[in-house]
């Protein structure tokens, strides 16, 4: 009740008012079944233009951190993102993450639509990261079809640091759902799971216009912060997990046709 109160009279008309957000391609989100929305990653925002302008309901798998913050602020972030269909992802890996993994396999085996970042986390400098192999288990053991989603323009709504939106246009671009049926059965094989999650993001490259990079943000973000490179097993780890949203929350950059340096 309070996801469509907020959607559909209170927050929702505000947004689209102010933000004016253009779409295309809306009409490839499935109307009934279940279905992976994978979306680029470049703001906090993200997390409320996606499911705004999407007609069913959108549920994504958020960072465990903020279901369990302290004080006041803490526990009305917990209930705003329980309250508006989010679920916590545990990204520390091993047997924690295959339980918040398989939160996501109960939204698609129940027919729901899931929202996922592949990047598993926002972009530092708005180029696209390589994705994190969690979205193709997700998509392989459900057997469910991927929607490629890219978000333009909202960087510069809301930049990293930045508490206050700057009020611009934003747009959003639906693909075409991508089918990975020939590869069932083999979703245990990381060599299919790496696969898959590399077409998803040549996809999103390829709608959004943004330059690829064949490295983890995260990893990119720790250096950035003068932390070095992750360890080895830390990487390893990442790909077993699914993507998180961001860690904090006009014109067209993509049009779906442009060119797009390969992946």
């Amino acid at each position: 009740m309070f996801y469509w109160v907020m959607k559909r009279i209170f927050l929702g008309p505000i947004l689209k008012l102010l933000f004016r957000p253009w779409v295309k391609g809306l009409d490839n989100v499935p109307e009934s079944g279940a279905a992976i929305l994978a979306s680029n990653h470049l703001s906090f925002s993200d997390s409320i233009f996606l499911p705004l302008m999407v007609h069913r309901p959108v549920i994504f798998l958020a960072k465990s951190e903020y279901f369990t913050g302290k004080g006041l602020k803490g526990r009305l972030t917990a209930l705003f993102f329980r309250l508006s269909n989010q679920l916590p992802m545990d990204r520390s890996g091993g047997a924690a993450s295959e339980m918040s993994l398989q939160a996501g396999k109960d939204v698609l085996n129940s027919g729901g639509l899931l929202g996922i970042y592949p990047e598993g986390t926002r972009s530092p400098d708005a180029r696209l990261y390589r994705g994190k192999v969690g979205v193709a288990k997700l998509a392989l053991q459900t057997r469910v079809p991927v929607v490629p989603v890219a978000m333009i323009g909202t960087e510069k709504v809301q930049p990293i640091g930045k508490r206050l939106p700057n009020i611009r246009r934003i747009g959003l671009i639906f693909g075409q759902p991508l089918d990975f049926s020939r590869y069932y059965g083999m979703e245990d094989d990381r060599l299919i799971q790496r696969a898959v999650t590399d077409e998803i993001m040549y996809e999103l490259m390829r709608l959004s216009g943004q330059e690829y990079v064949d490295e983890y943000a995260a990893v990119v973000k720790a250096q950035l912060a003068g932390k070095g490179p992750e360890p080895v097993h830390k990487i390893e780890v990442a790909e077993d997990v699914t993507s998180d949203i961001a860690e904090d929350r006009d014109e067209p950059r993509g049009d779906g046709n442009g060119s797009a340096e390969k992946l």
